[in-house]
C-alpha cells in the first residue's frame, strides 16, 4: 500500500499482479434484482463546484461552473450488503479484495487473527492491510455480516462496483450527476441539507471525538449506520455524506473543472485513479472534511477498504 491517495480514503492497493486484471463476464440481472428504491431526477442546470471557500486545494474542488445535465434515475440508498449478495450469490462473483487476499480496514475496526494482520499502511498508520477482510468480513476473519444486511457494502474496488452495475443493468454516476443529486436542489449549499453541519442534532456518519484514537460516537456510529438513518436530502436521497465514500465512474483529474464540457462532463479520458464522493464514517474537520456536497477524492480502481461502497444510476 502507498500514502498516494490519502483523506479518509486508505492509501491505494499498488503491486497488481497483471494476470488478476483479466476479469469474468458478469450475466445480466432478472428483472427485479436490483432492488433499491429509484429517484428519478429532471436534470438541468447547476452550479459544480465549491463556492464555500473551504476547498481542499489540491483537489480540484473550483472554479464553480455551470454544468447541463439530462434525465436521470439513482439509487435513494448506497448499495447494501444485502443487495451485494443477492448479486454474488447469482453470478459467483468474487471481488478484488476476496482475490488478492486482503483490504484496508480501520485499526478501530480490526476483527482479525493476529497473523492476519500485515501492518499499518505508510503514512496513514491508522490503516491495517489485513489478510481475509472483505465485504463479508468487513473487520477481518473475526467479522460477519450477522445485523448488517441494511448497511452499506464496503471493501468493494471501483471495478467490483462497475461488475454490480453491469448485471443491474446500470452504471456508476458521473462526478456531475452524484453532485447534482447530492445538493438536493440546495444551490452553493455545503451539505445536502444547507450550511450548518449540526442543526439541532448530527445530520450525517461522521467522526466526533480526536481522529484517529477516540470517538466518541455522539451521531451513534463507530463504524457504518445503516443506509437510511438521519434525514433524506430535498431529492429523497439518503446519506449522500458521511457514512461511506462512493464510487464514480470518472477518472479523476485535479484540473478538470478549468476545461471540462457544460453538458453532461463525463470526466477525463484517462487518469490513474478513480474518483470517490461523499466523504466516510472517519472524516473530521481535523483531517478530511470532505463530507460536503462539493469534495473530491479519489483511488485507484482496484483498491478496496471498510469506508468505501456505491450507488448506481440509470443507463
Amino acid at each position: 500500500m502507498s500514502d498516494e491517495h490519502q483523506s479518509c480514503c486508505a492509501p491505494a492497493r499498488t503491486g497488481v499482479p497483471l494476470d488478476l486484471t483479466v476479469r469474468p463476464a458478469v450475466p445480466a440481472a432478472r428483472p427485479g434484482e436490483h432492488r433499491i428504491e429509484q429517484v428519478v431526477l429532471s436534470g438541468g442546470s447547476f452550479a459544480m463546484g465549491n463556492s464555500n471557500g473551504d476547498e481542499n486545494a489540491a483537489d480540484g474542488e473550483t472554479p464553480v461552473h455551470q454544468v447541463e445535465l439530462a434525465p436521470f434515475s439513482i439509487d435513494a440508498t448506497s448499495v447494501t450488503n444485502a443487495d451485494f449478495a443477492r448479486f454474488a450469490e447469482a453470478t459467483g462473483y468474487r471481488t478484488e479484495a476476496e482475490t488478492f487476499g486482503y483490504s484496508a480496514v480501520f485499526h478501530l475496526a480490526l476483527a482479525a487473527e493476529p497473523d492476519d494482520v500485515m501492518g499499518p499502511a505508510s503514512g496513514t498508520p491508522w490503516w491495517v492491510g489485513v489478510r481475509h477482510a472483505d465485504w463479508r468480513h468487513p473487520g477481518g476473519s473475526r467479522s460477519d455480516l450477522d445485523g448488517l444486511d441494511d448497511h452499506p457494502v464496503v471493501h468493494v474496488s471501483w471495478h467490483d462496483a462497475v461488475a454490480y452495475s453491469k448485471w443491474a443493468g446500470r452504471r456508476l454516476p458521473t462526478e456531475a450527476e452524484w453532485e447534482y443529486a447530492a445538493r438536493g436542489g440546495l444551490e452553493g449549499a455545503r451539505y445536502p441539507w444547507g450550511n450548518d453541519l449540526i442543526d439541532g442534532e448530527w445530520r450525517c456518519n461522521i467522526w466526533q471525538g480526536e481522529f484517529p484514537r477516540t470517538n466518541t460516537e455522539e451521531d451513534g456510529y463507530l463504524t457504518t449506520a445503516p443506509v437510511r438513518t438521519f434525514q433524506p436530502n430535498g431529492y429523497g436521497l439518503w446519506q449522500m455524506v458521511g457514512n461511506v465514500w462512493e464510487w464514480c465512474g470518472d477518472w479523476f483529474g485535479p484540473r478538470y473543472y478549468k476545461f471540462s464540457p457544460a453538458e453532461n462532463p463525463p470526466g477525463p479520458s484517462l487518469g490513474a485513479a478513480r474518483v470517490m464522493r461523499g466523504g466516510s464514517y472517519l472524516c473530521h474537520d481535523s483531517y478530511c472534511n470532505r463530507y460536503r456536497n462539493a469534495a473530491r477524492s479519489s483511488n485507484t480502481p482496484e483498491s478496496s477498504m471498510g469506508n468505501a461502497g456505491f450507488r448506481t444510476v440509470s443507463l
